[in-house]
């Protein structure tokens, strides 16, 4: 009879586990954040949603050397919050893996604004990032602050990994 009843619950939980839905999430101003979101998601099996800016970043709005760039202007601004041009809707996930390049050692201030448009009840958060040298620092756990009701289960610079490898760490945080 234990045995029966170990086999039902055990049976139970392996289905559960299946049939968890991850989505992942990116944002991606030059192309290297949306190769590794997209190659995290294929290895995953994932859905994959952009997040879309309002206002297409130029060069120029990138340009990390001019103090009056959009992008400067926006990483020294705690309240910026860029507009997001699509809609995306995370509420049919259980986890997120919520993908962005590191600017000025953080998030780009739009994932803020993606993170603090959602309804983060009961989801795990994974953070992935691609960053030119300082790597993911506290970036994810700083989003998980405007993640209200998320579940912050790590993150990781994975600029220069493959969705194997990905999909490997992301599955061994979300167990």
């Amino acid at each position: 009879m234990k045995k029966l009843i170990f086999s039902i619950l055990f049976g139970f939980l392996a289905a559960t586990a299946l049939s968890a839905k991850t989505a992942v999430v990116y944002f991606s101003a030059t192309g290297t954040t949306e190769r590794m979101a997209k190659s995290a998601a294929d290895a995953m099996g994932a859905d994959v949603f952009e997040i879309e800016p309002a206002h297409k970043y130029t060069d120029d709005d990138l340009n990390w050397h001019d103090k009056k760039s959009l992008s400067s202007i926006e990483c020294n601004d705690p309240k910026s919050r860029p507009e997001i041009a699509n809609q995306i809707d995370i509420s049919s996930y259980d986890a997120v893996v919520l993908c962005y390049p590191i600017w000025w050692s953080y998030a780009p201030k739009i994932v803020y604004t993606f993170a603090e448009s959602q309804n983060w009840s009961g989801k795990r958060l994974v953070t992935l990032c691609t960053s030119g040298g300082s790597g993911l620092g506290r970036s994810g756990k700083d989003l998980a602050k405007y993640a209200k009701g998320v579940s912050f289960k790590g993150g990781k610079d994975f600029t220069r990994s493959n969705g194997a490898e990905i999909k490997k760490y992301v599955d061994r945080l979300l167990k």
